[in-house]
């Protein structure tokens, strides 16, 4: 058996020009390659029947994230709280949490100002525009 290594960071997302911008222009993520996937292989492969999908990767630094939107779409009601079993959310490090906190856009939705916690991390949740968590804290 091979040694695994991570490869990326996958995020589903509704609309992924919107995903594109958001990370781009939030976080001045790079934006590495766009492309699609279909065909009789892959609708198996994610066990989602006639499936096709566009993707986009991103670098966070040497991290791939990488955002899918799928056609057709899924269902989108997914609880997005943290303390559900199985919730998922990037994290991103930034040298000055309060700095990037006071720089955000009006528009992007924060679940509280940033926060220093018990362990001295400054932490601050944002929400992309699908309502994906990324938890930013100090570098």
């Amino acid at each position: 058996m091979s040694d695994p290594t991570a490869h990326h960071v996958g995020i589903t997302v509704a609309d992924l020009d919107r995903a594109v911008d958001f990370y781009t222009e939030t976080f001045d993520l790079d934006l590495l390659s766009e492309f699609a996937v279909g065909g009789e292989a892959f609708a198996e492969a994610v066990a989602v029947e006639g499936t096709s999908a566009a993707f986009a990767h991103l670098d966070a630094d040497g991290v791939r994230v990488e955002l899918v939107e799928y056609d057709p779409a899924g269902d989108g009601d997914a609880d997005p709280e943290l303390n559900r079993a199985g919730a998922t959310h990037l994290g991103l490090s930034v040298d000055d949490v309060e700095a990037f906190y006071d720089g955000l856009d009006d528009e992007v939705e924060t679940l509280s100002p940033p926060r220093t916690t018990e362990s001295g991390t400054t932490i601050l949740f944002v929400r992309d525009p699908e309502g994906n968590l990324i938890e930013v804290l100090d570098a």
